[in-house]
């Protein structure tokens, strides 16, 4: 009857491990990043709970092997960033380009004071960051127009294929911008391809006003 438990102990201890090291495996093969995380964190769960049935819940015996120390360290890791994850995607599906980019972007975002007359960038400068006008106002200086609080700046540049500023951009009052690296938005739209198709609609939305404002100028 012992030698039956033994087995069985066994053979349910080596399954669980086995599982795990598999769910290690597969998460290196997923594009998805939330797929990732969570194979990653079913990894975790599970080398921890064959740690433990295999050095029969003695605590020493687990702290001494390093394998369960660093699926210690990487359970919270790893559930943090799914926990990321989801909450930006969710944020992502709500996001309209009428959407507050307070609610959902601002928190991965950095702020950065400017004093009246700075120049943010020039016409022809290397795009490598959007900024968000958080108090202020800019005035872009080869069309005579304003970017008021709320509103998202240098998407264009960015994501053009030359990667340059297309207008001269300072700042007509003290302001308060956040801004985020182009390293940045990449690391956001791997985890959730989502977060390109709000940049589209938003780059759209600008054309579009861009071009009903010179259509007007030009019927004035």
């Amino acid at each position: 009857m012992i030698e039956g438990s033994r087995s069985m102990h066994f053979d349910i201890t080596t399954a669980i491990g086995f599982l795990g090291g598999a769910f290690y495996l597969a998460s290196h093969y997923q594009k998805d990043m939330v797929s990732l995380r969570v194979l990653a964190l079913a990894s975790n769960v599970l080398s921890l709970i064959f740690g433990l049935l295999h050095s029969h819940f003695d605590m020493l015996k687990m702290v001494e092997l390093p394998e369960n120390i660093l699926n210690a360290i990487l359970l919270p890791v790893n559930a943090k960033r799914l926990s990321e994850i989801l909450r930006l995607t969710k944020q992502i599906e709500q996001a309209t380009v009428e959407s507050p980019i307070s609610e959902w972007l601002l928190p991965h975002m950095h702020l950065k004071k400017h004093q009246a007359g700075d120049v943010l960038f020039r016409k022809g400068d290397k795009a490598h960051e959007i900024v968000y006008v958080a108090a202020g106002r800019l005035k872009l200086q080869e069309v005579n127009h304003f970017i008021e609080p709320g509103e998202l700046i240098g998407e264009i540049g960015l994501f053009s294929g030359e990667k340059v500023r297309t207008m001269t951009v300072l700042c007509e009052t003290d302001c308060e911008l956040y801004k985020m690296t182009d390293e940045m938005i990449y690391h956001l739209y791997y985890q959730n391809p989502k977060l390109g198709f709000f940049f589209m609609r938003l780059i759209v939305e600008r054309l579009l006003r861009d071009i009903r404002r010179h259509t007007s100028g030009s019927e004035t």
